[in-house]
């Protein structure tokens, strides 16, 4: 095989453990597949995905259904052993201060909201949909405001600036297991509907993906204390269709959330 590729997995780059791991893991999966380790990658997710060169990334199942439609090839999706976060499935964590005295997602009607992208099915598109039974005349919060990452989603709640945010469950689990600190100062307020876990693609080009989902997996069966810190059992062969859910999602949010600058 062309040593000439790209990958990286850099969904979840914290804590440093967790993303040493993840970094251990494509090595092992890259020589397994007779590669050489790439380099780091310089640009942005958006080029990552739809790089003609491109030989393993994961992406966001919202951009995978929308965006990158037909334009990548599907290699799996991890089957977590996580809390909120099983069989494929993971959800996200409606998080508020620890200090709230509010209890019941309803209450915190016309507060500050905080999510990490637009483009994010976990911080964005099952948050949205979680407000549906909360929406007055077209909206739930006061202000919204993007943060850039799950991470600085949790400190704006943590520190005030935000009141409600939606954290993605394997995002919060990896945290609260090798970094409680960063999750000392917020609580879970209320978990939203399951969603497939984040897709692991290749290009239109190159090996075949059941190949790599092989070579994946058997990296995790070489690296037993990898696969522990990450909490992945195995790599699950998955299709475009498994993902139409979350469009299901989006569209029903659409018909009550009308306000859309203030969701």
């Amino acid at each position: 095989m062309s040593t000439d590729v790209i990958a990286a997995l850099p969904m979840y780059p914290a804590p440093a453990v967790v993303g040493e791991a993840y970094r251990r893991w494509l090595e092992e999966t890259l020589q397994l597949l007779g590669t050489d380790r790439p380099m780091p990658w310089p640009g942005s997710l958006a080029e990552l995905w739809l790089h003609p060169r491109l030989l393993l990334a994961q992406t966001c199942g919202l951009p995978l259904i929308t965006e990158l439609k037909h334009r990548v090839r599907i290699v799996g999706r991890p089957h977590f052993a996580l809390p909120e976060a099983q069989a494929g499935q993971h959800c996200s964590l409606l998080i508020a201060r620890l200090d709230d005295p509010r209890q019941t997602l309803a209450e915190f009607f016309d507060c500050r909201g905080a999510y990490n992208s637009l483009d994010s099915n976990s911080g964005m598109n099952l948050l949205r949909h979680a407000l549906i039974p909360h929406v007055r005349e077209g909206r739930f919060f006061k202000s919204v405001q993007a943060t850039g990452s799950h991470r600085q989603s949790i400190a704006h709640v943590a520190t005030g600036i935000a009141d409600l945010a939606a954290i993605d469950s394997v995002t919060f689990a990896y945290l609260a297991r090798h970094a409680p600190n960063e999750v000392a100062g917020v609580r879970v307020v209320e978990r939203t509907a399951n969603a497939p876990t984040l897709p692991y693609v290749t290009s239109l080009h190159g090996p075949e993906p059941a190949l790599i989902r092989t070579a994946m997996n058997a990296a995790l069966a070489n690296l037993p204390e990898v696969a522990a810190v990450l909490g992945i059992e195995t790599v699950q062969d998955t299709v475009l269709d498994d993902y139409n859910v979350l469009l299901g999602y989006r569209d029903d949010t659409r018909q009550v959330l009308t306000q859309k600058a203030l969701w």
